[in-house]
């Protein structure tokens, strides 16, 4: 697996689907709610465009969504809620998944209603559920009253229009989420941006009492990081550091929310160029969509040099690493344990006793109860988490899987 990369629609939207094959391979993408929503857009808006041009441009991107060993993220206001909540994520580039099953000894995520819908979308095949949840999550994106915004911001002695540039803006909304005076006022803030249903608030106040009443930052990390994205947005529209006639924004800003769980983040999204480094950690990079393209561009014609019967093996089998001389190597060197591009795997001995034995032992445990109530199992027991893909044997020109492998099905 590669670095864990965080992309947008831009970026899968310009790849075509043998570079896609390669950006699926040499890199772990992290699919967000966000592309989600870009993805279903046009569909959300007008039922009678069945058929039309708007669908064709989701199936196209469906067919390029990731399959091997990419995972889809949870919402960030799930997320941001359970951390006021005291149930805090960690923010080193994990990625937190929703769905997921405890059973004795280890958890087991079943493949995801987001990648059974782009399953659907490759064929065409588009649910009413499906542009509902994505109408749901813009709403929540676009419903905001500012006024109450304003008045939480003044409550901290903070005036956006003051703001000369991007790095003040976002200096300013860390200021913000640190504040210690006025914790309180930050806390309903955060609840403000989050759209905490009301049932929830004083469970939140309760939790953040018992902490200490600590800054939003130092209590609730991750909820304090999607609050200073939204100071920040707020603070740069204010001082027209960002066009507000662009609808179209509000969406692409919300990229953001999820960059800690990422070690990437690729786009091709000007705003993003000029935004995102300013909330990442100093191991995260961006990487601009359009380089990145032209360097898949160049792994896929390194591969398409290798013998038939090579090939036939599948990607899985035959490409370890990507070749030198290209950005997604330099991704790899900057990125991944070092010298491990370079590392020869040792071949492994056919042994098909042994392999229906650990294939047995797979279905066996993924197919376990799920544990009762609310248990879970803690990381220190957990031997062993089971991830579902619905992977296609065969995309664009290349075998993801090898061509004689015995399956009927085509994914």
């Amino acid at each position: 697996m590669g670095p864990i990369s965080l992309f947008d629609k831009s970026f899968l939207q310009s790849i075509s689907l043998d570079e896609a094959v390669w950006f699926d391979r040499f890199f772990m993408p992290v699919a967000c709610p966000i592309f989600f929503v870009e993805t279903l857009a046009d569909l959300g808006k007008d039922a009678s465009k069945r058929g039309s041009a708007e669908f064709s441009v989701v199936k196209d991107i469906a067919q390029k969504f990731p399959e091997m060993g990419g995972s889809p993220c949870a919402f960030h206001a799930d997320i941001a809620t359970q951390d006021l909540l005291g149930n805090h994520m960690p923010l080193d580039g994990r990625i937190p998944r929703s769905g997921g099953r405890p059973v004795p000894k280890g958890v087991v995520y079943d493949l995801g209603p987001e990648e059974r819908a782009f399953n659907r979308w490759q064929k065409g095949e588009f649910f009413e559920v499906e542009k509902v949840a994505a109408a749901a999550w813009r709403k929540s994106l676009s419903e905001l009253d500012l006024n109450k915004v304003a008045s939480e911001l003044r409550s901290v002695g903070i005036d956006g229009k003051s703001c000369n540039s991007l790095d003040q803006a976002r200096d300013m909304a860390l200021a913000v989420v640190s504040h210690h005076a006025n914790a309180m006022s930050v806390l309903a803030l955060a609840v403000t941006f989050l759209h905490v249903p009301q049932h929830l608030h004083r469970p939140i106040i309760e939790a953040w009492r018992r902490d200490g009443k600590r800054p939003l930052n130092v209590y609730a990390p991750y909820a304090a990081h999607v609050v200073a994205v939204e100071v920040f947005f707020q603070f740069a529209l204010a001082a027209h550091l960002i066009d507000s006639n662009r609808p179209s924004n509000r969406t692409d800003i919300a990229y953001l929310f999820y960059l800690p769980f990422s070690t990437l983040f690729i786009s091709s999204d000007k705003l993003h160029r000029r935004t995102a480094s300013l909330f990442m950690r100093g191991n995260q990079e961006f990487v601009w969509g359009i380089d990145l393209k032209a360097s898949l561009k160049a792994v896929n014609s390194h591969f398409l040099t290798f013998p038939e019967e090579v090939k036939e093996q599948g990607v899985m089998s035959f490409a370890d690493a990507p070749p030198d001389g290209n950005i997604v190597a330099d991704l790899w060197d900057r990125h991944l344990r070092p010298g491990i591009r370079n590392e020869k795997k040792e071949p492994r001995d056919a042994n098909p006793e042994r392999d229906a034995e650990l294939v047995k032992k797979l279905k066996e445990f993924s197919k376990q109860p799920t544990l009762p109530g609310q248990q879970m199992v803690s990381e220190e027991n957990m031997e062993m988490m089971s991830i579902e893909h619905s992977v296609h044997r065969k995309r664009g020109s290349w075998w993801q899987v090898p061509k004689d492998m015995p399956d009927e099905k085509d994914e």
